[in-house]
């Protein structure tokens, strides 16, 4: 009897390995109607989100056999999407990376994937979804590796749907962590309108963080009073997605970009309760210039202003 439930088991994941193959396309000739089969999608997504892999370091990630691998490879390099560069500790290797023609042949293949989970979700109810990727989680769990210390992330400029995404997860995240009301929410939509409003790329800029695939933080730099002068604003992170250092590497940026841009000195407003943001402003060399309390988000709090000269 035990050995007939076994087998049942195992007819059962098989099924579920074939409906799955099925539902995610993977026995298309091209993945997401692209020229890309299953396997080459899969490497192009590892140079673009985990560039500077070895070959054989990528192999093991993807478990492919290396000579498989090894034809991928020179395929891409024949067809200008891929550069090597030799390893500075082992002239034996070489560290692979997307060429600009490879990074505009898979923008394309991410965003139909993103499109395509986004119309897969968008069918279930908010519960469901729920349950979805908990039970996603489970199998990764039970049949995956001890997940990594650290998962890499992305900075990348604005797209559509993320200035909507700034304003939804700001609104929640401050609402969950420190009861701040709707009227939080209204101020970071007109931030951010007027920020989509008056965009000028050559002085201003928006930076999203993406870890796996998934937007986790963001940060804006625009014009202050005076073309001397920068602000930062709307510091976020996913809580999901602290301790990894994108917070600093946001602010940093804003920094970097202030300065090639011109901008003589950089300034934000925060609150004195968002301390690992004072940490970090703090870090980066900002100094505290300004404090007010005041009531505002439906709580009494004290405002500070910092500022960096540049």
């Amino acid at each position: 009897m035990a050995d007939i439930e076994f087998e049942q088991r195992v007819a059962a994941v098989r099924r579920f390995g074939r409906f799955y193959t099925r539902q995610i396309g993977a026995l298309n000739e091209g993945l997401l109607k692209s020229s890309f089969p299953l396997t080459e999608a899969r490497v192009l997504y590892e140079l673009a989100y985990h560039p500077g892999p070895t070959a054989s370091g990528l192999g093991r990630e993807l478990a492919l056999d290396p000579g498989y691998l090894s034809r991928i490879l020179r395929s891409f390099e024949e067809r200008g999407l891929l550069r090597r560069e030799p390893s500075p500790r082992d002239a034996r290797q070489s560290h692979l990376f997307l060429t600009e023609t490879g990074e505009q042949a898979f923008a394309p293949l991410d965003q139909a994937s993103r499109e395509e989970v986004t119309a897969l979700l968008s069918t279930l109810s908010e519960a469901d979804q729920g349950r979805l990727l908990e039970a996603m989680q489970t199998i990764e769990t039970l049949l995956g590796e001890a997940p990594a210390a650290q998962v890499p992330y992305l900075l990348r400029p604005h797209r559509p749907g993320d200035l909507g995404w700034v304003v939804h997860r700001q609104a929640v995240l401050y609402s969950q962590e420190y009861g701040w009301n709707s009227d939080f929410e209204g101020l970071v939509a007109q931030i951010v309108a007027d920020f989509q409003r008056n965009f000028d790329p050559r002085r201003e800029q928006c930076w999203i963080a993406e870890r796996e695939g998934l937007p986790v933080g963001s940060a804006f730099l625009v014009q202050g009073a005076s073309e001397e002068e920068a602000k930062l604003r709307l510091l976020y992170v996913e809580a999901s997605a602290r301790g990894l250092g994108i917070g600093r590497r946001l602010v940093e940026e804003c920094i970097a970009f202030a300065r090639r841009s011109g901008y003589r000195r950089l300034t934000l407003w925060t609150n004195d309760i968002l301390v690992s943001a004072r940490r970090i402003y703090e870090a980066t060399g900002f100094r505290l210039v300004a404090e007010e309390p005041h009531h505002s988000f439906g709580k009494d709090l004290v405002g500070q202003t910092w500022t960096l000269d540049l």
